[in-house]
């Protein structure tokens, strides 16, 4: 479902109109006058930021000190409504060097006015990369002082870039060395019982790139995904022998992908963009292979002591390693004095945060730690309140393992001219929400 906006406003603080655009004559001139009205008047701003008034609904963003609001007339998707906003903006800060506020609105009302022509066709929302309006409006924003110097070079062929397939990237690239760099990020989270079983477990992952590559090329990119090696298993009729088998969900790609041969062939056919990109983010449901399993005893002892023991063992191979792993053991806040021993690493107590503290800078897999603790408390005349105990908290990267399992099984590089190419792949996880209860 697209966005079919009907106008747009930028809007001051105060309520004054900027800049607007109307693109369809299905709303009236006074709906600028409803949203301040029933909106702004109100204490409603910071609540939702979709409003139905009369039969128009109203879409707002607030960036910097500038609201930016699209108002439709019929059901349209909201989602794609402020991802339009938020590219929209990105647009506009390339062009003013990096700012966007009243003033960078005020500054370069005529270049505004232009893009909105561009990137938004009778309420349908256009193409907004930067890199392809740069090579037809080569009018220059008024940049912020203190914005860096412009480095955009120009580029040929522009016109065929705007119409063409391949509109995010632009001929005539060479480089002395040809590369690509592949790292598969993912996040781990994790809420588990103090009693070790797994209330819920999810990763999230991402597929960044860095291609520096000479020409036009054609890349292939083979993981071990459960759709992917069913396809080969039934070209090749037999059994693949490729191990683990991971099903993604959520998958969502970058433009640049190939989707019609994703479908066909369940490979990740694309022509890079230049330089760092987000090919693909996926999130895993099962399967998950957890990095380190937390298990924690915490005593009471009466009302001014308590016996703290946490056991921390890491799950991945012997030959990895965890980078930078912080275990944050919550403890009351009337906690007064506490006496912490820990096998690896350093731990003490921070009353800030009320958590004892643990560091390990380096956690090598297949081995166990343990912190032992004993806390003591303030004493008080008041009757004692229940500690509601927070859960332990856990941050970690360990390189060169995924807790999906995920993994590259090839990566092609293809291109006219023949050349050779370098591929660098690279794997790293680390934690997202990871907790354990105490």
């Amino acid at each position: 479902m697209p966005v079919s906006a009907s106008a747009i406003y930028f809007l001051s603080l105060r309520g004054d109109v900027l800049i607007n655009r109307l693109y369809r004559d299905d709303v009236g001139g006074n709906m600028v006058d409803a949203f301040r009205l029933h909106i702004m008047q109100t204490k409603e701003l910071g609540t939702c930021p979709v409003r139905q008034i009369g039969g128009c609904s109203f879409f707002y963003m607030r960036i910097s000190n500038v609201y930016i609001v699209i108002v439709v007339s019929s059901n349209a998707n909201v989602a794609c409504a402020f991802k339009f906003v938020v590219e929209a903006v990105n647009l506009f800060k390339s062009y003013f060097g990096g700012a966007f506020d009243e003033d960078a609105i005020r500054n370069n009302f005529v270049l505004i006015y232009e893009l909105l022509d561009e990137i938004m066709d009778f309420g349908y929302p256009q193409n907004l990369s930067p890199e392809i309006l740069k090579l037809y409006i080569t009018q220059e924003g008024v940049r912020s002082p203190f914005s860096s110097k412009p480095t955009d070079k120009p580029v040929p062929n522009a016109t065929l870039q705007v119409t063409g397939a391949v509109g995010w990237r632009r001929e005539g690239l060479v480089y002395k060395k040809n590369e690509v760099f592949l790292d598969i990020v993912e996040s781990v989270n994790l809420l588990m019982s103090s009693k070790g079983s797994v209330l819920r477990c999810d990763v999230t992952g991402k597929v960044l790139m860095k291609c520096f590559l000479s020409g036009m090329p054609d890349l292939k990119l083979g993981l071990n995904d459960k759709i992917g090696l069913e396809k080969e298993a039934e070209i090749k009729s037999r059994p693949t022998k490729s191990g683990k088998t991971i099903e993604l969900d959520d998958v969502t790609f970058h433009q640049c992908v190939n989707l019609t041969r994703f479908n066909s062939e369940k490979t990740v056919s694309f022509v890079p963009p230049d330089g760092e990109f987000e090919l693909m983010k996926y999130r895993i449901t099962e399967g998950v292979n957890l990095p380190f399993r937390v298990l924690p005893t915490i005593k009471e002892l009466g009302r001014t002591r308590m016996e703290v023991n946490v056991k921390v063992k890491s799950v991945f191979g012997a030959k990895m390693f965890a980078l930078g792993v912080v275990i944050k053991v919550p403890v009351p806040k009337q906690t007064a004095k506490t006496s912490v021993q820990v096998t690896s690493g350093r731990a003490k107590y921070n009353a800030s945060m009320d958590c004892l503290m643990w560091k390990i800078r380096k956690f090598p897999g297949q081995t166990e730690a343990t912190l032992s603790a004993e806390v003591e408390l303030i004493s008080t005349i008041a009757e004692k309140k229940s500690w509601t105990r927070p859960p332990i908290q856990m941050e970690f990267q360990v390189p060169m393992f995924t807790a999906s399992g995920l993994r590259v099984r090839f990566l092609k590089v293809w291109e006219k001219s023949g050349y050779n190419t370098v591929e660098w792949v690279r794997y790293i996880t680390k934690a997202g929400s990871y907790e354990i209860r105490c």
